[in-house]
């Protein structure tokens, strides 16, 4: 057997049914999916998602000879099955909250963003970015599944992640600036993770700030701490 079919509740759960049927780990196989959740009329006769995995054919290898051992190199055709599973997942994700979107993949860099768009996809933003920070977290625990070397997803929606990027960069900039006038630290307002990392990318550089978050959970203060204003930092840190 080396091609199975399977169904589930999610893309996952087909997964995982299609890898216990051929008894074999994820990176043997190769998924292609086939249909995507679907509710019937008056939610009777709905569709599963369903997946065709295949086996891999293993390597050829005549002449066998020892090699060093190396990091795993993951192909750009492994990529793109990430890509596509992480694609597939966010969309039915989305369809399920109640929005129907389009998910474009887009490699920017170190990482891939997924952009949501349709007419509602601005729904899917939330208050500061919210939304989109859960998607994004979810999605990439999904692409971490596939291998260490997975690429790391960034979840978009109406250019948000710029918008929002040039706002905290010139805050982190003005803060900085007052900080320095002042002569003490100043707190920003509770940020995301990934907000909290654009203020501490744009001041990194400068030998005169330091930044330290404050506080506990998701939302943290970032601290913006001018040089010799230690004492008065240590009072604030967490």
């Amino acid at each position: 057997m080396t091609s199975v079919e399977a169904a589930g509740a999610s893309i996952d759960d087909a997964i995982e049914d299609a890898l216990r049927q051929l008894g074999v780990p994820r990176s043997q196989v190769e998924i292609e999916i086939l249909g995507h959740f679907s509710k019937g009329l008056f939610g009777l006769g709905g569709r599963k998602p369903r997946v065709r995995a295949t086996l891999r054919p293993p390597p050829a290898s005549p002449d066998p000879v020892a090699q060093p051992s190396e990091p795993p190199v993951r192909t750009r055709a492994a990529v793109g099955t990430v890509v596509e599973l992480t694609s597939a997942v966010l969309r039915d994700i989305v369809r399920h909250i109640g929005v129907e979107v389009e998910v474009t993949a887009r490699p920017v860099e170190d990482h891939i963003v997924l952009e949501l768009s349709g007419d509602s996809s601005g729904v899917l933003i939330g208050r500061r970015g919210q939304m989109l920070d859960a998607l994004e977290y979810i999605v990439n625990r999904i692409a971490t599944r596939e291998g260490d070397s997975a690429p790391r997803f960034v979840v978009d929606s109406q250019r948000y992640r710029a918008r929002r990027r040039e706002v905290l960069e010139d805050l982190a900039r003005r803060m900085g600036e007052q900080a320095k006038s002042k002569g003490k630290p100043v707190a920003l307002n509770p940020m995301s993770p990934h907000d909290r990392r654009i203020v501490h990318l744009v001041l990194q550089d400068d030998a005169t700030l330091t930044t330290k978050s404050s506080g506990k959970g998701y939302l943290r203060r970032l601290v913006i701490i001018p040089e010799g204003a230690g004492s008065a930092a240590r009072s604030q840190r967490q």
